[in-house]
């Protein structure tokens, strides 16, 4: 299929200003040059989702933007949807960011089953954007580690699209055989997004990749009489058209033909390891396999869809055991621009995801829920992932040792706020009564209606630290692992709300946590070598004080270890510049002003789980049961509104509850 060219457009009023220009400038001299790996070292603030927009802009090819957790894959997608609102702006992460996935846990003997918690917004989003990259050039796709998994074959996704026109010849069972046979589910009562109805001469079907229409389909025998757009919620007429492309309704679909050969060879496989595990004595797990695969073979040859159809994927492709698997990174073609946005974070979670997701399979295939074939259907490995990329650019504030390797340590630098908010103070103080320095410290800041973050090195010692202060009169909490998620976003919710004037933790603290409210950060064991406290993870913790315009760091140390004077070194450097360009631009610094969110635990949330524990054991699950209900209805709706990150947090509560 040829793809429509059109150019990227980016509507904005600013122009890029500070030391952006010049980032952009490096940058795009290297495309130019076809440099493979660039790194953009970008401090927190600057402007780097603006900087990314110029680039593409002026590259002008396609884009995939990596972003290693969905919070800010979905802050990076809205930006650069504002940015360019005449080109396709695409969201592509997976279901089990918000669902957990299938699994079997051998020491409980539970099995996970995660068909019946995908979500019909995210599949429509996916779609959208595989369907973008095979008819356009101008679309830009942010997307989560997701990006690596396995998909179809791009090629035989894009045989089943189906041209419809004004005046075509098709009978109506054809017609609806198709529309069967790609994904979508007849429906003639409700009509959701991948349902068609079909009433005497008209068909209605709701598109896979979008909510905001339907498409009509009105028949005069074998003949298309008319096409017309619909409105979802007064079923008018919005637009009439002559002709439209129908795009499948699921990510795998296969001809009728090629499903019987694919189905031939899965019974082929299912015999030969039916046969190892009767040979193994495991006659409950051949049961069980024998069984459940025959009820997709079935399905299969029947719609051509089955649930879990992606564990099959190699079959579809007719893939040898072990062979790489297609991924999205297929569908953008030969020549495109990837941006991989905290590299530091994302290239170590891309080398983590063939070994983890492979454990999970292999517990699935041993205790026969799932065929061996299953293990192929996989994310990339990172070799795999390497070897597929053109471009690059990296980005970060703390760029890792790979890519700055890659880029032989040369590196276009961002490091100038627009908002003319410097980077903290750093001061270095002994260990001697360092908690009454801190006590007084946070009595100052506090009087300023400001907050403080105290980072430990072990549990033991935040939680005597949490303890120590408490002691004394101070609003203090402990941010620990074990805390549940939405327990964690409560916390820092009450700290920005005032409940809290202190919070305490080990790595927590590290990234990722940004509350302008936030003026000291205080760094126990400063001078201890290792990972949390080398100089990467120390500019990272200093960041934590960035967002404020009195931002204060002190790190408590017997000693200067090199981490640490490579960290304050490095801030000065940062510091020190952006005072030139206050002075020369007259910029006062002014701390940032950010929405308080309303995530974290509901009271009423809260309260029903203390009751739970006090129920029993009957009353316990039944209760649980609703709850579990009334929160999944939440996470829907937030889902539906975009709101992917409470969507997140109800999803984690739910899986904790579920398994309490």
């Amino acid at each position: 299929m040829k793809k429509e060219f059109k150019e990227f457009e980016l509507v904005t009023e600013f122009k890029p200003s500070g030391d952006q220009p010049t980032a952009i400038a490096n940058l795009l001299n290297g495309i130019k040059e076809n440099k493979q790996h660039q790194v953009l070292l970008g401090a927190t603030g600057t402007g780097k989702t603006f900087t990314m927009a110029n680039i593409i802009k002026e590259v002008n090819k396609p884009t995939l933007v990596l972003a290693h957790n969905k919070t800010l894959a979905m802050q990076l997608y809205i930006e650069l949807k504002e940015l360019f609102p005449n080109n396709r702006v695409e969201y592509f992460v997976s279901n089990f960011d918000f669902y957990q996935p299938e699994a079997y846990l051998p020491s409980r003997d539970l099995y996970i089953d995660k068909d019946a918690k995908r979500n019909n917004d995210l599949e429509m989003m996916r779609l959208s954007t595989m369907n973008a990259l095979m008819i356009r050039t101008d679309v830009i796709v942010v997307a989560s580690v997701a990006a690596i998994y396995a998909t179809q074959d791009p090629n035989e996704y894009s045989e089943v699209f189906f041209e419809l026109k004004v005046g075509q010849t098709i009978s109506k069972k054809e017609l609806l055989t198709f529309l069967v046979q790609t994904g979508y589910t007849r429906n003639d009562t409700v009509l959701e997004m991948g349902n068609f109805s079909a009433k005497g001469d008209v068909i209605n079907i709701a598109p896979s990749w979008t909510d905001d229409f339907n498409l009509r389909i009105s028949m005069f025998g074998d003949e298309i009489e008319a096409l017309d757009i619909v409105d979802v919620l007064n079923n008018t007429v919005k637009e009439k058209l002559r002709m439209f492309t129908i795009y499948p309704a699921a990510a795998y679909v296969t001809n009728f033909d090629k499903m019987k050969k694919v189905v031939s060879n899965i019974e082929k496989e299912l015999e030969d390891r039916v046969k190892v595990l009767l040979d193994e004595g495991k006659m409950l797990e051949a049961d069980r396999l024998n069984k459940r695969t025959r009820y997709d073979m079935e399905t299969l040859l029947e719609f051509g869809m089955c649930s879990g159809i992606e564990n099959y994927s190699a079959h579809l492709d007719f893939r040898p055991p072990g062979v790489m698997p297609y991924s999205l990174i297929d569908f953008f073609g030969d020549d495109f621009l990837t941006i991989i946005d905290e590299s530091h974070m994302m290239i170590p979670q891309v080398r983590a995801m063939y070994n983890t997701d492979r454990s999970r399979k292999e517990t699935l295939v041993n205790y026969g829920f799932r065929l061996p074939s299953a293990l192929d259907n996989r994310p990339l490995k990172f070799e795999e992932f390497t070897a597929k990329l053109k471009n690059v650019i990296y980005t970060s504030a703390t760029p890792g040792d790979y890519e700055m390797e890659l880029a032989d340590h040369k590196v276009a630098e961002q490091i100038i706020r627009p908002t003319g908010l410097l980077d903290p103070t750093i001061d270095v103080l002994p260990k001697d009564n360092q908690m009454e320095v801190i006590i007084e410290n946070i009595h100052k800041v506090v009087a300023k209606n400001q907050k403080v973050f105290i980072t430990a090195l072990t549990i033991k010692q935040s939680e005597a630290i949490t303890d120590f202060l408490q002691e004394r009169n101070i609003k203090v909490a402990y941010l620990h692992s074990e805390l549940k998620t939405l327990e964690r976003n409560q916390i820092l919710t009450d700290l920005r709300k005032g409940v809290y004037d202190v919070i305490v933790g080990v790595n927590l603290l590290r990234e990722g946590i940004d509350i302008p409210e936030v003026s000291l950060v205080c760094v126990l064991d400063a001078d201890k070598q290792g990972f949390l406290r080398n100089t990467r993870s120390l500019i990272q913790i200093v960041g934590r004080a960035a967002r404020n315009s009195d931002g204060r760091v002190i790190f408590f140390a017997s000693n200067m270890t090199d981490g640490m004077k490579l960290a304050i070194e490095e801030t000065d450097r940062r510091r020190n510049k952006q005072i030139e360009y206050n002075k020369k631009h007259n910029i006062t610094p002014t701390t940032i002003i950010k929405k308080i969110s309303d995530f974290g635990m509901d009271a009423s949330i809260r309260n029903r789980l203390n009751d739970l524990n006090k129920k029993s054991k009957k009353a316990r699950m039944s209760e649980k049961e609703k709850m579990i209900e009334d929160l999944r209805k939440q996470m829907l709706v937030a889902a539906k509104e975009q709101n992917y990150e409470k969507a997140a947090e109800l999803r984690d509560l739910i899986l904790e509850i579920s398994v309490d």
